[in-house]
């Protein structure tokens, strides 16, 4: 059948809607209590949003609307089924999953980030996943440690 014969305007029409799935880390999903609730907050907000293209009548515009979504809701129901939750660490004395670490660089700058999962990380916000290159020199180290890595030392001043 023709593409005349058909209510979609076109093959590129088609290919617009069939986005690809967004990439999964090869990590372990490992997530705080609040990441977890963040990840299925935005599942619930692309069900939302898929809901919503879907009573848009015109069938390209429905689609088109409805592309990313999709792809968003494949991709949070995944994660929210995947996620390893891991309680906020009992001890203050070694750099976990879940502290707060503040380290001074070799120029003299000083930082704070909380090491969390990757989906929940946003190093502006504070947070840098567990699997980022700061957090593996970090991770089970204590106050007062040096670690470095391509000739930047970091000297952990605090941990909570």
């Amino acid at each position: 059948m023709s593409v005349a014969f058909t209510k979609e305007d076109s093959a590129e029409t088609a290919s617009e809607t069939l986005l690809p799935d967004r990439p999964v880390s090869p990590h372990p999903n490992l997530v705080t209590e609040a990441g977890l609730k963040a990840l299925e907050f935005q599942l619930d907000q692309a069900r939302e949003a898929y809901e919503t293209a879907q009573e848009i009548e015109d069938v390209n515009e429905r689609r088109r609307q409805a592309a990313i979504p999709l792809r968003d809701m494949r991709y949070f129901a995944a994660r929210v089924r995947t996620a390893q939750v891991i309680a906020d660490p009992a001890s203050t004395d070694t750099v976990a999953f879940g502290s707060t670490v503040t380290f001074e660089r070799d120029d003299g700058r000083v930082q704070t980030y909380r090491i969390v999962g990757e989906d929940e990380a946003d190093p502006k916000a504070g947070s840098i996943s567990f699997a980022s290159p700061v957090a593996k020199l970090l991770l089970g180290k204590a106050v007062g440690d040096e670690v470095g890595a391509s000739g930047q030392g970091l000297e952990i001043i605090s941990i909570s």
